[in-house]
């Protein structure tokens, strides 16, 4: 059964990742999460916004974002436009505010649709783990190191575990695109 443990594994970091994926995408909310993918250069290297800041969010619409270091204010203001985010940073001292803008009818449906390509992809991620945990239980009883119940045994549960892995991950888009469309 190590085959199964380690198809469901997959299966579970797949998801992980999806969860992740989801975080990353606006809500009509400001969510710190927001700028998880956002890298700033400081001291000569490309390091993550929170690990020189600490990111949170004090109003229903509004970002802080307060540097360890006060003089990398500017480079998070600027690294955090260059990021594409639709969002305007504004230098106030020694801290970035920023306005996380209404979304438009239209902007919800691009997240919305952005939100069910990820779990489209976390879908096919699971199904792929799924063939190579088949196959790899169908090379094994073709070397003869598994019987053939064994073998049906294993293909039953890896499709109970993929079906489990699917549904979760529809589960997650779903709420993400609830939470998406909720003004």
């Amino acid at each position: 059964m190590d085959i199964l443990k380690q198809t469901t594994q997959q299966m579970h970091e797949t998801i992980e990742h999806l969860k992740s994926e989801l975080k990353a995408i606006r809500t009509g909310r400001a969510n710190p999460a927001i700028l998880d993918g956002v890298t700033v250069e400081v001291y000569g290297t490309q390091m993550r916004i929170h690990d020189i800041a600490t990111v949170s969010a004090p109003e229903p619409r509004q970002l802080v974002v307060s540097p360890f270091d006060a003089g990398n204010v500017h480079a998070l203001s600027k690294s955090i436009e260059a990021a594409n985010l639709n969002l305007q940073p504004m230098v106030d001292g020694n801290i970035v505010r920023i306005k996380v803008p209404e979304m438009d009818a239209s902007v919800r449906a691009e997240m919305v649709k952005q939100a069910k390509r990820k779990g489209e992809e976390a879908k096919v991620g699971i199904r792929n783990a799924r063939r190579e945990g088949n196959d790899t239980a169908r090379k094994q009883k073709a070397d003869g190191d598994i019987p053939e119940d064994l073998l049906k045994k294993t293909e039953k549960r890896i499709q109970e575990e993929t079906d489990k892995h699917c549904k979760l991950a529809d589960e997650l888009v779903a709420a993400k695109e609830q939470d998406i469309t909720t003004i």
